[in-house]
């Protein structure tokens, strides 16, 4: 079963990041894209992913310029401070957000409601205060599916 044709839509929801610090996303290497600065408040970043041909176990295989990481674990990052183009900032970090819990019942279920998206929440904000970083778990059970 192959989506490839058609673009699966996320949302990855940071939850309260630290405020007066740069975000965004990672695309290739070393590409910057939809740059925000957090006042505080909960950012979003919206993005697509290419569904291919299943992997050998039978799991969707995410393909595209926002995918990172080996194919049986692809994810996002989600890019801060330095890593994120803000000159001067006191943080490096980047998160890992993981596709790995995106069923095919749940790009089923996206690909057939327009204007349909899927959503991961994540904490925007460390334990030792500053931006999220490295591997982090997803908020409120995983990926859902949110309609318009």
């Amino acid at each position: 079963m192959s989506k490839s044709d058609r673009p699966l839509p996320l949302r990855i929801l940071l939850v309260q990041p630290p405020a007066g610090v740069a975000f965004c996303l990672q695309q290739g290497k070393a590409e910057l894209v939809s740059v925000l600065r957090s006042e505080g408040r909960d950012l979003s970043f919206d993005l697509a992913v290419q569904v291919g041909d299943p992997l050998p176990d039978g799991r969707p295989n995410f393909l595209g310029p926002f995918t990172q990481g080996p194919r049986e674990a692809r994810f996002v990052y989600v890019n801060s401070g330095l890593r994120a183009g803000e000159e001067g900032s006191e943080w490096d970090r980047r998160a890992k957000v993981p596709l790995s819990g995106i069923s095919w019942e749940l790009i089923e279920e996206t690909l057939a409601s327009p204007g349909a998206l899927l959503e991961a929440r994540i904490q925007g904000t460390s334990r030792d205060g500053g931006p999220v970083c490295a591997s982090t778990p997803l908020l409120d059970g995983g990926w859902k599916v949110v309609k318009s």
